[in-house]
């Protein structure tokens, strides 16, 4: 058999590579301009790669019983590493995965393609235009995804933006977000108090080290009006290979301090990550 070789592609938000896993049969890296977007196993769907996939993950386990199926909204795609996840560990679950970059979406189809039958739905769109004419009550959890490159692009970061997801969700819906920062958390906490502003219940899944301050890193955002299955995260967290902690309550509150809620015309990207970070190759 002839061996995989990678493939690289100018794609609408910069160039994109699929590099083989030399490990693993056909498990594919994909990057956008050297920052790692996705991990995609596809023998074995269930395994991710990156820790904070297997954190987002977790929520999804933690959403409802084992195997009961959900409506999830993605918002990035990337390679749908967790949409093929929730496809397989949630039988019978609708997924709707909204992802602007057309060229990444076509790159994808071509050699990372999704099985039929899945119930994933792809959406070539701004993730927050594709929210404003979504309809109400839809999805069962929404995971925000989004990065320009290695940042969150601003428009994802507000308070009019968080009452869009809030709309989308329903009563019980929990939101997750991927965010990055390091020290001293000016965004991170910018986004907890935006969050708190729209949603009665917050938390958040980081390793210690970065909530520390010692290097910057992925934070996983949670917020929902009903209260979250925090004693499940907490123990699939702490049980992986590189553990997080959950954080909420009163250490929330003080992580959050003073912070101001972000409105559309003062909202700006997440921080660019310091050389190294996120880079592969």
């Amino acid at each position: 058999m002839d061996e995989p070789i990678p493939v690289i592609r100018d794609v609408d938000w910069g160039t994109a590579k699929l590099m083989p896993d030399v490990d693993r049969e056909r498990a594919w890296l994909l990057t956008v301009d050297g920052a790692p977007q996705s991990y995609v196993d596809l023998d074995e769907p269930t395994h991710l790669e990156f820790e904070y996939a297997r954190r987002l993950a977790h929520v999804v386990d933690c959403a409802a019983p084992e195997g009961d199926p959900l409506d999830v909204l993605h918002l990035g795609g990337g390679g749908f590493s967790l949409p093929r996840y929730t496809a397989v560990t949630r039988p019978g679950s609708r997924q709707d995965v909204v992802e602007a970059d057309r060229g990444l979406l076509a790159l994808v189809a071509e050699h990372l393609p999704v099985p039929d039958g899945s119930g994933i739905r792809v959406h070539g769109a701004d993730a927050r235009q594709w929210l404003d004419s979504a309809p109400a009550d839809r999805a069962d959890v929404l995971i925000a995804d989004v990065f320009g490159g290695s940042r969150v692009p601003a428009h994802l970061t507000s308070v009019e933006y968080a009452r869009l997801a809030e709309r989308v969700l329903r009563p019980a819906g929990i939101y997750a977000a991927n965010l990055a920062d390091g020290a001293p958390f000016a965004f991170l906490r910018s986004q907890l108090a935006t969050f708190a502003a729209v949603f009665a219940q917050s938390a958040l899944i980081a390793e210690p080290g970065v909530l520390r301050g010692r290097r910057f890193g992925n934070v996983v955002l949670l917020a929902s009006h009903e209260p979250l299955d925090l004693a499940g995260l907490a123990r699939r967290t702490a049980a992986d290979v590189f553990p997080a902690r959950v954080e909420h309550g009163p250490a929330l509150r003080r992580l959050t301090g003073d912070a101001r809620v972000v409105r559309d015309e003062d909202a700006v990207e997440s921080p660019e990550p310091p050389d190294g970070a996120f880079s592969i190759g």
